[in-house]
């Protein structure tokens, strides 16, 4: 644990070198910040604060800059950050305006998050199985394929199509929107499958057979595997990664990484399963991004948790920032989604 004095040091070294992207020194630090104590006492506590690891030296006559140990001392201690005015203002008049298709939302949602922190920005989609069935509906497309729309909760819309084998009557398709309709509104997509040989109403009339081989196409096109099945991500701001880092091996390794959607998921899941909402360089658990953090918060519609944003920035990034602009479009996106 370390002495307020030392915690001062090193929280105005952290601050400088996001501000400057420069190592530090004791004298610098004496004149541009608050701590009202000598520059021979501040070059003895930096001295002390890189013995302990939490600066470093890159070189013999430089300054110092902070280690990852330095950054999560100073982001375990940062106390409710917030957005200024004009940040809040800007969230709260994108949601106001956001409409359309949800995977429209969620793209716009990372640009505008990206704009707000000058980092990458990535929006999981909810999980479409976790999702809880608002509406749903069989449209015929020809005679042997019927479309299935379903609204869920969550605010995702799924389509998948039936092929059946022989062809099916208009009002067979009109029978069976209906139950499925019945049997699927208010349970998740994922508990769809059990209910699927549940009796649903009188099963007498001679298109029976026919109504329940439509339903079991639409439900075995809902809950089985398909091309839908991943999370989709969204990401803004992918060439800002290339502003952050100087070296060009660096950027191409964490551009590599952004394209692959599931290593991008597994990471947010990973950081919030482990508790945290900052992963500092190694933290990370990923080596591509040895020199970039990340900082992630979920996004709860109904009280669940629908899906995951962050951003992501090099681990000189401005953390009470990215974590006040995170932590506020998260809450504003799950509570647009809960209203539909």
């Amino acid at each position: 644990m370390l002495d307020d004095r030392k915690a001062a040091i090193l929280r105005a070294v952290v601050e400088e070198y996001v501000e400057t992207a420069q190592p530090v020194g004791s004298s610098h630090l004496a004149r541009s910040a608050e701590l009202d104590v000598s520059p021979a006492t501040i070059r003895n506590e930096m001295a002390a604060l890189e013995r302990d690891g939490f600066l470093a030296q890159p070189h013999t006559s430089a300054g110092r800059i902070p280690t990852e140990k330095g950054y999560r001392f100073f982001v375990d201690a940062i106390d409710s950050p917030g957005l200024v005015p004009a940040q809040r203002q800007k969230v709260r008049a994108f949601f106001d305006r956001a409409h359309g298709e949800l995977e429209q939302m969620l793209a716009e949602t990372s640009r505008m998050l990206s704009d707000l922190t000058t980092h990458t920005a990535v929006v999981v989609a909810p999980a479409a199985e976790r999702g809880v069935v608002r509406s749903v509906q069989l449209v015929a497309l020809s005679p042997r394929v019927v479309l299935v729309v379903v609204v869920l909760g969550n605010g995702t819309i799924e389509k998948r199509t039936v092929e059946m084998a022989a062809d099916v009557l208009d009002e067979t398709v009109a029978v069976a929107s209906s139950r499925l309709a019945a049997r699927a509104v208010g349970h998740p997509v994922a508990a769809l499958a059990a209910l699927a040989g549940r009796p649903a109403g009188s099963a007498g009339s001679a298109g029976s057979a026919a109504v329940e081989e439509l339903l079991a196409g639409a439900v075995a096109a809902l809950t089985g595997p398909g091309d839908d099945e991943a999370e989709h991500v969204f990401v803004g701001g992918a060439a800002r990664t290339a502003q952050a880092f100087d070296a060009v091996q660096t950027v191409r390794r964490v551009l590599e990484l952004l394209e692959h959607q599931l290593v991008v998921v597994s990471l947010l899941h990973d950081v919030i399963d482990r508790g945290m909402t900052v992963a500092i360089g190694s933290e990370t658990r990923l080596e591509p991004l040895a020199e970039c953090s990340v900082v992630v918060a979920p996004y709860e519609v109904d009280g669940e948790r629908a899906g995951t944003i962050g951003v992501l920035g090099p681990t000189r990034m401005n953390y009470s920032q990215a974590l006040a602009a995170v932590a506020t479009v998260s809450e504003r996106l799950g509570r647009r989604l809960r209203e539909g």
